[in-house]
């Protein structure tokens, strides 16, 4: 009986360890980036394609954040139901509501 103890011990231990491991390189794989729009100024506009937000909160961290991501995809991406792009000037971020809403790719 004792044996068996230490041997499920041992087992838990064990496997915790690789639970830990696995959660460590899970949160490097997050998809999504570590910034919340919701903390961005947002103005209402008007473009040839209908109303969109835009901002040009550069004072403000979750923007700069924010910024990042759309320059490591090229000026664009969608989350969380938006699709976010840079302008020409790439300092304004402009940001729509998709229409057939799917969950951030």
């Amino acid at each position: 009986m004792i044996d068996e103890i230490g041997f499920l011990v041992k087992l838990r231990d064990g496997a915790q360890t690789i639970a830990d491991a696995a959660n460590e390189y899970l949160d490097t794989k997050s998809p999504f980036p570590d910034w919340n729009p919701l903390k961005v100024k947002w103005q209402q506009a008007e473009g040839s394609k209908g109303t969109y937000e835009k901002s040009e909160d550069a004072n403000n961290v979750e923007f700069r954040k924010m910024h990042e991501d759309l320059q490591e995809h090229g000026g664009t991406l969608t989350r969380e139901g938006y699709f976010y792009w840079l302008f020409r000037n790439r300092c304004t971020v402009g940001r729509k509501k998709r229409r057939n809403s799917r969950k951030a790719q």
